[in-house]
């Protein structure tokens, strides 16, 4: 089983990964990670203008994406 978890909040991501690392070991569980994945950005370039007159100013947005994997390792009985 390997859970991932993306999150635009770098913070919020590791928080939760201890989170999970931390209760996993808690139930003695083999635990892998977190794995750090590429961060993905997204791009958009957009004109500022709504009627497309006037100056050609542009706006450049960005969006990153974080991902984190861990591996969890059990038996069947614990997943359920």
């Amino acid at each position: 089983m390997a859970p991932s978890l993306f999150s635009m909040l770098l913070l919020c991501a590791c928080i939760v990964c201890t989170d999970l690392v931390r209760g996993a070991k808690n139930k003695r569980l083999r635990v892998k990670g977190p794995v750090r994945m590429p961060t993905k950005v997204l791009h958009i370039t957009t004109r500022k203008s709504p009627c497309g007159e006037g100056t050609k100013t542009w706006d450049r947005f960005e969006l990153r994406v974080h991902k984190r994997v861990i591996d969890l390792f059990s038996s069947s009985d614990v997943a359920r």
